[in-house]
């Protein structure tokens, strides 16, 4: 019943959390989750829920994109236009209309260039010409 990177993913997360220098309990705590349910998803015995990746993703300091893919949540080519835009959003040099614009521009090269996705996150098709 569990999916094919359950597995993958607590070994993931074990690492990042062994490189950050953190005990179970301590990433278990930052993050707001039990120790038990924690440890269940080290040993691939729980498939966590994206919110739950999201706040594993920034106890660790890491791209909460990187544990989508390791969970299957995200496809790996999906993840680069993802990280792009969490950097611009999160970047505290700029305003609002700022990050704005700048998606916008992002959106029109992928566009342009064939990569562009519609609202539903599906392919959107030929590039226009």
């Amino acid at each position: 019943m569990a999916s094919l990177n359950v597995g993958n993913l607590g070994e993931y997360l074990r690492e990042q959390r062994r490189s950050a220098q953190l005990t179970l309990r301590q990433l278990a705590d930052a993050a707001g989750v039990s120790n038990p349910y924690l440890s269940q998803i080290e040993r691939g015995l729980r498939k966590p829920s994206a919110e739950i990746l999201q706040q594993l993703a920034k106890a660790l300091r890491i791209s909460a994109e990187t544990l989508y893919v390791q969970a299957g949540i995200l496809d790996e080519r999906d993840r680069g236009e993802a990280e792009v835009r969490s950097v611009i959003l999160a970047d505290p040099s700029i305003n609002e209309r700022q990050k704005q614009v700048l998606l916008q521009i992002y959106e029109s090269f992928r566009k342009e260039n064939g990569l562009a996705t519609d609202d539903d996150g599906k392919d959107a098709g030929t590039p226009s010409s």
